[in-house]
């Protein structure tokens, strides 16, 4: 039985404020996990996409207008994809540290929504639904991992 082709493609953006510079030693471990963290991304079922710049990454590709958050957005298969990739091996083991880069935020910094397949979200886009986040709450517009919503036609 062939598969029929996706409809719909999580999006999810994650921003985080630095509390170094990226080139500084605290930041190092960070720094240095990112190609081999990326390239699991990039290998893992049901990964689609991510934002990079040239760099290979997106440590410098601007958000918000703040020289100190960095963004992180990719697109996946679905939910289930998504968090199997962060909460195992390498990902999850930055994630555990996150604490020690970047400051905890009190607004929303992460947003999850659906997307039409092989529609590459834009910074300017993610933008709007983490506010959209923050003023609503989850809704089908933008939501979390924990408060999540089914694909809308």
């Amino acid at each position: 039985m062939t598969q029929s082709p996706a409809v719909h493609e999580l999006a999810q953006v994650n921003i985080a404020r630095l509390k170094a510079p990226l080139d500084s030693p605290p930041l190092k471990d960070f720094v240095e996990a990112l190609d081999p963290v990326n390239a699991v991304a990039d290998a893992a079922d049901g990964f689609v996409w991510r934002l990079q710049s040239e760099s290979g990454n997106a440590t410098d590709v601007p958000v918000f207008g703040d020289d100190w958050l960095i963004v992180n957005m990719s697109t996946w298969r679905d939910m289930n994809a998504l968090t199997a990739f962060m909460y195992q091996g390498q990902h999850r083991e930055l994630l555990a540290r996150r604490r020690e880069w970047f400051e905890r935020l009190d607004e929303a910094v992460t947003a999850l929504w659906w997307v039409p397949a092989g529609h590459r979200p834009t910074v300017r886009e993610a933008e709007a639904r983490l506010l959209h986040l923050r003023e609503h709450g989850p809704t089908a517009h933008a939501f979390t991992l924990r408060t999540s919503f089914p694909p809308q036609d």
